[in-house]
């Protein structure tokens, strides 16, 4: 898909208010995401508050350090040269494939998947930087003229060091994001119609292959395909998918109970109750539909639209190809984790367990997302850089 990109400079003048160079509804947005995000992590966690049982605080006050820390590396992030960027591409991506192995060695393993290195009370996911670190190596390798078939063979060949360690973890829902962040760096790289024809028939075919042989485990088949079984084929797939399809169910049942306007923040009977599984994480959206309602969970997603629009936005406006490729592959990153997230509690979507991006708990996911967006406020920042004559 060729693709004539111009590169536009704007010349700054004296007269620009000093929020000129930032984009104030992306990061407005973001901290209306991440407050809502760490309100449901707490009522997801607090428990049956009592006067001789307090709240749970704990996951509270985990989560609002990690958006703070976010925060700050999102504005580091944003403030650093796109040369000295470029040039740390090869270190993090070496860094990266080091600790995926790494935990495949040192890992403790939780729900079935060792992806996580545990030190004291704190967890490290480092497959979730690492799909920063992917969009790095593509937006890097792809921001040519012309992307031929040797430039997109040797970007496949440097995903699998970052896709197969995930695979043997295993993680498919990680897979899932990696594969689609690598799509759509390459459809929207310059490539050609023909390329991108081949490469799809060659997708098609190793995904039929993976489905018909033994890579996948039974219980990761089933996952995937539960939520279109109706409850007599659920039964036959054996204990996982009975189980996976209850969590699916207790989900929409909580998001059923919430109505239009919910039952009210840290009221709802499911989350209360701990019916819902991994409800502070993979079900975080179903603790929104039950307590805020569908109108508090659609505002949520709406809010989530702004945030992709105006990742859109920096990316059409970019004046460095790398730039533009930067923030397409967060874009991607985005919207895929955001719609299978919220459509894994509604019964749309496979039940991965992929966390919604500011929402769900855990400091890998929210430092990853906020670097991720601090990336994207450079790319809106560097449009305004100028040479002085």
């Amino acid at each position: 898909m060729t693709t004539n990109f111009a590169p536009r400079r704007f010349r700054e003048d004296p007269d620009d208010p000093w929020w000129f160079v930032i984009d104030p509804l992306l990061i407005l947005s973001t901290i209306a995401i991440t407050v809502i995000g760490v309100l449901l992590v707490y009522s997801a966690t607090r428990g049956p508050a009592t006067d001789l049982t307090p709240a749970d605080s704990s996951f509270l006050e985990r989560q609002a350090f990690f958006a703070v820390a976010g925060v700050g590396l999102a504005v580091g992030v944003s403030m650093v040269p796109i040369d000295r960027l470029r040039s740390l591409a090869s270190v993090g991506y070496v860094g990266a494939v080091v600790l995926l192995l790494g935990v495949l060695q040192f890992g403790v393993t939780v729900n079935g998947s060792q992806a996580w290195f545990r030190l004291g009370g704190f967890s490290f996911q480092p497959s979730e930087p690492a799909k920063v670190v992917l969009i790095f190596t593509l937006a890097s390798l792809f921001s040519t003229e012309r992307v031929g078939l040797g430039r997109l063979v040797a970007g496949l060949v440097l995903t699998l060091p970052l896709v197969v360690p995930i695979l043997l973890q295993p993680d498919l829902g990680t897979i899932l994001v990696y594969v689609v962040i690598t799509a759509v760096i390459v459809l929207m790289s310059n490539i050609s119609t023909r390329l991108i024809v081949s490469l799809f028939l060659v997708a098609v075919s190793v995904i039929t292959l993976i489905f018909t042989s033994d890579v996948l485990a039974d219980y990761q088949k089933s996952r995937l395909t539960v939520f279109v079984l109706d409850d007599e084929a659920v039964e036959e797939l054996g204990e996982d998918a009975i189980r996976v399809a209850y969590n699916a169910e207790q989900s929409q049942i909580a998001i059923g109970n919430g109505g239009l306007t919910g039952q009210g923040l840290f009221n709802g009977s499911q989350t209360t109750s701990n019916l819902v599984p991994e409800q502070q994480t993979d079900f975080i959206f179903s603790v929104a539909g039950e307590e805020l309602g569908f109108v508090g969970a659609a505002s949520l997603l709406a809010l989530f639209g702004v945030v992709v629009f105006r990742i859109w936005r920096a990316s059409v406006r970019a004046t460095d190809e790398f730039d533009r490729l930067l923030a397409v592959g967060v874009m991607g990153m985005f919207v895929f984790q955001v719609f299978q997230s919220a459509g894994m509690t509604m019964g749309i979507m496979p039940v991965t367990g992929i966390p919604m991006p500011l929402v769900s708990y855990g400091g890998s996911s929210m430092l990853t997302s906020m670097i991720a967006l601090g990336l994207v406020l450079g790319v809106h920042k560097r449009r305004f850089d100028f040479t002085r004559t």
